[in-house]
């Protein structure tokens, strides 16, 4: 069971992470155009703080596949996490991404919204290494980081329908997870708001340690 986390701020953050049993150490990665973006120069500080064999990720929330591009030039992540609207970077874009960066992973966001979720799901599973299913709140530019749980039926499906491994996130915490897993059966799971500090986006290494052990235990 892949366990990621998001979102590290800080190299001593990121290197606690990868203790606690980590396996992809998330990092939001810009130039300030959204809340809590990480510049490229502190990104890659951080992801160099990793040890062998834990897997950064750079989500990035820009629409613009050049923005990408530099981004990914300039901190060398092992994924490229993108986290935009389907209808601003559809799976053409991650074909170029692919072109471009043939040793980087790509991870797409899927917004869990019912029927039209599973084939949005299907037409990316053919471009990307990895699908994150997450809640989305209307009228967001962007996918996730709601604190809220979506249909994980609908999720369940994804899982069954695709051929690429599945991230599950949206509300993922100690308490939920092995259900969750359980219902959707997916390749991994991913957190950001239930193991935040409370009234902060720091990491409660402590919650991180028991959704590690939470979602290890689980089984299918």
């Amino acid at each position: 069971m892949i366990v990621q986390i998001y979102e590290a701020t800080e190299p001593q953050e990121a290197r606690s992470l990868a203790q606690a049993g980590v396996d992809h150490v998330g990092v939001l990665v810009g130039w300030g155009t959204y809340p809590r973006e990480v510049p490229p120069k502190r990104a890659r500080a951080i992801f160099e703080a990793l040890p062998l064999g834990t897997h950064s990720a750079a989500l990035s929330l820009s629409p613009d596949l050049q923005e990408i591009l530099s981004l990914v030039e300039r901190i060398r992540p092992d994924i490229i996490h993108i986290g935009t609207l389907p209808e601003h970077l559809p799976p053409e874009s991650m074909t170029v991404l692919r072109k471009h960066l043939p040793s980087t992973k790509i991870m797409r966001s899927i917004p869990v919204q019912g029927e039209r979720s599973l084939e949005t799901a299907k037409r990316f599973a053919e471009t990307a290494d990895f699908l994150l299913l997450d809640s989305y709140a209307e009228g967001d530019t962007q996918i996730g980081a709601t604190g809220a749980v979506h249909d994980w039926s609908v999720s369940r499906r994804i899982v069954e329908a695709v051929n690429v491994p599945v991230i599950l996130a949206g509300g993922l915490g100690p308490g939920n997870v092995g259900r969750a897993i359980a219902q959707v059966r997916p390749q991994g799971v991913d957190s950001k708001t239930k193991t935040d500090r409370y009234g902060s986006h720091r990491k409660d290494l402590e919650q991180v340690r028991e959704f590690v052990k939470a979602a290890r235990s689980s089984s299918f």
